[in-house]
């Protein structure tokens, strides 16, 4: 294998060279599964001569990248702008989504004409390390046994996923990013990548995220990892090699997570205390309250598409986030002499990640002499905000990278 592969894969087919399946529940979960190691997307593969030095202290090597592409690169490759997505986002964001057939989850921003302009702009979006949509996770095969990696994968960090993806842009041949943007543990990704690489990031854009995750947040993960651990069906994280699947564990991790994304306001606006398809209680433990149907459809339809190991190792790294801890827990000491130009986005009604979160940073900014904008968004939705139609959002967003376009000369 050569130091870097890349692979287009316009009709995927399974390991053994079959059609990879299409249907409802098991099969939507079977085809993500193939997506582990044959995305339906572009696709780069290190050899082991680029193996990747992990903060745990070991390498990783050969391991693989999927991502996608959008818009055109110019001549003199000074318009790519990287997008950093969240824990359960993946590398199709302005695209049908192959498992789920659904758009990308943030064609509210990317797009002909859109803030992010693929017109004018040539976007990247990439699965994170640790994922389970074609970068390697714990369902890929381990080249050393043949099998699926399962809990032999070493625990990642966001500055893992952030090498990873620095290793992708070099294989793309850009040395400068016009922009990295994400949102939550893309926020997280963002920051990272400021700090990791200064010199490379012209600007970036931080939403709804934090420069360390929070005792609460930690709290909720641990929840959430406990749920699919507790589930018989895990199997001690070798259920793909028993034949199970930790679904009920996965789901019940989906639906407390989810609430946390949400705020009081847009629970109650859509759906109060409502009941469920009934004219009255049932006194029974069935789905009574449009919530309730609503979260189980929500934790049913994220294991048809996700891995729960990947839950498991995405959670983790989000955990582990903290910016500052090489810097002697000062914040500002990260950002010291950047040249970076920052735009952070909070929204009043996050409680997950909120203003407060964004503000630590911006004072860190400031006191490094950075330059850096600030916008709180007034929006009852929550931390999911970023990921929906807000107008002020999407202003802000066109604004920021127009400027940085206009600053760099990009048509």
């Amino acid at each position: 294998m050569s130091e870097s592969e890349t692979v287009n894969d316009p009709n995927p087919t399974d390991a053994g060279g079959q059609e990879r399946p299409v249907g409802p529940g098991r099969a939507y979960e079977a085809l993500a599964r193939a997506q582990a190691d044959f995305p339906q997307s572009e696709l780069v593969r290190f050899g082991p001569e680029r193996s990747l030095t992990l903060d745990a202290g070991v390498t990783l090597g050969p391991f693989q990248i999927a991502y996608q592409t959008y818009g055109t690169l110019n001549a003199d490759k000074s318009n790519a702008i990287l997008i950093c997505h969240a824990l359960s986002g993946d590398q199709h964001a302005a695209n049908i989504h192959p498992v789920t057939g659904k758009p990308g989850w943030w064609e509210t921003l990317i797009g002909p004409g859109k803030p992010i302009d693929t017109t004018r702009f040539f976007v990247i979006s990439s699965n994170v390390l640790g994922g389970c949509l074609g970068t390697t996770g714990p369902s890929s095969i381990n080249p050393a046994t043949g099998a699926p990696y399962g809990l032999d994968l070493p625990v990642v960090t966001i500055r893992d996923m952030v090498r990873a993806q620095a290793m992708l842009v070099d294989h793309l041949g850009i040395d400068r990013l016009l922009a990295v943007v994400g949102g939550s543990m893309g926020g997280m990704q963002v920051l990272q990548w400021a700090v990791s690489y200064p010199e490379r990031v012209f600007a970036a854009m931080p939403m709804a995220a934090a420069a360390r995750h929070s005792a609460q947040n930690i709290a909720f993960h641990e929840v959430g990892r406990q749920a699919v651990m507790a589930d018989p069906d895990w199997r001690g994280g070798r259920y793909l090699l028993e034949g199970t699947s930790p679904r009920r564990g996965l789901a019940v991790a989906r639906m407390a997570a989810h609430i946390t994304y949400m705020s009081d306001g847009s629970l109650h606006r859509k759906f109060g205390r409502r009941l469920q398809d009934r004219d009255g209680r049932t006194f029974s433990f069935d789905a009574d309250f449009q919530v309730e149907s609503y979260l189980r459809h929500q934790g049913e339809a994220f294991v048809d598409r996700f891995d729960a190991n990947s839950y498991l190792y995405v959670t983790r790294a989000m955990d582990y986030f903290d910016l500052a801890g090489d810097y002697g827990g000062v914040l500002a000491n990260a950002f010291k002499g950047t040249k970076t130009r920052f735009c952070l986005v909070s929204f009043t009604s996050d409680w997950l990640f909120p203003t407060s979160d964004s503000r630590a940073v911006v004072h860190a900014l400031n006191a490094a002499g950075a330059s850096v904008s600030f916008a709180e968004i007034e929006s009852d939705k929550g931390h999911d905000a970023f990921l929906l139609d807000e107008p002020e959002l999407t202003a802000i967003t066109r604004g920021f990278l127009d400027s940085a376009a206009r600053t760099l000369g990009v048509a």
